[in-house]
C-alpha cells in the first residue's frame, strides 16, 4: 500500500487571511508548511476577502460541515455608483450611478433584509449549474440565470459611513449568505448600484479573528523545518457550540461502536438546548469528545464519531 505524504497531524489552524490569495491557496500554502498529510478550510473567503480561515488538518476535517452551519460576523464595505460583474471591486463596471443614498434611506432599506430572505448568489460564485461552476461560465461570457436562495441574516448594520460614496456594515449571518449578493441588493433598494469594496470575517461558529495567526507568521521558517503542531487548536474546539452531554463509561463504549442509546436512561443528563427532534449533541467521555450524535426518535444515533 502505498504511503500517504507528509505527517499525520489532527487540529484546527486559524489564519488571519491576507487579501489576494484563494482559500484553496491559503489551505495549500499551510498544508505543506506543516508538512500535513491532509487539510481543508471551514468556509470559503474570496480572494478581495481578509480575515477568518479556520484550516482543519486530519480529523478536524470530519468537523467542517458543523463549523459552516454556525454564525459568521463580516464586516464589509458598499461602495455606492458602480455595479461591478463580480459584485466586488475585482469585477469589470457594468453599470454606473450618480445617486448617492443618505443614512435614513440606507437603515430603512437594511428592514428588508432582516431575518429569513431570499437571496440570488453573484454569477461568479461557486455554485453548480447543469455540473458547471458559475464562475466559469461566467468567465466564458454565458453567465448562468441563478434562482433565489434561502438565506438567514440575524443582523445587519451601518457601523460607518467614512464619505458619500462609501458605507460599512455588520453583517451576522447563518451558512451559505453573500455578502456580495446583499451589497448589491441593498444598493438597488436604495435607488443607486455598488459593490463591495472590502470585507473582512471576523467569527465562524467558536472560532474568532482574535485567536487568528497571520499567513506571514504561521510560515514563517516553514522553508527550512515543518511548522510546529502546537499552532494548532484541538479538534474538539470546533464544536464548542454543540450542546454537551455526559456519557457513562459503557455509554461511550457502546457508541464508539456505533450503537444507539435509549434517551429514557439518560433522563435528567440531556442537556436543555439539545433538541430532543433530531438536535445534534457533543458525545463527552468525562473531558474527552467521543463524537456528535443525533437525538431521534427517543434514541441517541452516533453521526460522526472523533
Amino acid at each position: 500500500m502505498r504511503r500517504k505524504r507528509g505527517r499525520a497531524l489532527d487540529g484546527w489552524l486559524l489564519v488571519d487571511k491576507p487579501t489576494g490569495p484563494t482559500s484553496t491557496d491559503v489551505v495549500n500554502r499551510v498544508r505543506r508548511g506543516f508538512d500535513a498529510q491532509k487539510a481543508g478550510h471551514g468556509g470559503t473567503l474570496d480572494p478581495l476577502a481578509t480575515g477568518l480561515l479556520p484550516v482543519a488538518f486530519g480529523a478536524a476535517t470530519k468537523t467542517v460541515p458543523y463549523i459552516m452551519d454556525g454564525t459568521k460576523l463580516y464586516h464589509f464595505t458598499l461602495r455606492f455608483g458602480e455595479a461591478r460583474d463580480t459584485d466586488d471591486a475585482d469585477g469589470e463596471v457594468i453599470e454606473t450611478s450618480g445617486e448617492r443614498p443618505d443614512d435614513d434611506r440606507i437603515r430603512a432599506g437594511l428592514a428588508g433584509f432582516q431575518g429569513d430572505i431570499m437571496q440570488v448568489p453573484p454569477i461568479f460564485s461557486a455554485i453548480k449549474v447543469a455540473g458547471e461552476r458559475a464562475y466559469d461560465m461566467a468567465r466564458e461570457g454565458r453567465p448562468p440565470v441563478l434562482e433565489p436562495r434561502p438565506a438567514r441574516i440575524d443582523r445587519f448594520e451601518l457601523i460607518d459611513r467614512p464619505d458619500a460614496d462609501s458605507a460599512v456594515f455588520a453583517v451576522q449571518s447563518g451558512k451559505g449568505v453573500y455578502m456580495r449578493s446583499l451589497a448589491r441588493d441593498l444598493a438597488r433598494v436604495c435607488g443607486t448600484v455598488g459593490h463591495v469594496a472590502a470585507l473582512r470575517r471576523l467569527r465562524v461558529g467558536p472560532f474568532l479573528i482574535e485567536d487568528a495567526i497571520s499567513l506571514d507568521k504561521i510560515l514563517e521558517g516553514a522553508d527550512n523545518a515543518p511548522t510546529s503542531p502546537a499552532l494548532l487548536r484541538p479538534v474538539a474546539t470546533a464544536l464548542a457550540d454543540i450542546p454537551a452531554l455526559a456519557l457513562t463509561e459503557s455509554e461511550a463504549e457502546s457508541l464508539s461502536h456505533g450503537q444507539a442509546i435509549s434517551l429514557v436512561t439518560m433522563m435528567g443528563r440531556i442537556p436543555d438546548s439539545a433538541n430532543p427532534a433530531g438536535g445534534i449533541a457533543r458525545a463527552m467521555d468525562g473531558g474527552r469528545v467521543i463524537g456528535l450524535c443525533r437525538l431521534e426518535d427517543g434514541w441517541l444515533r452516533p453521526e460522526r464519531l472523533l
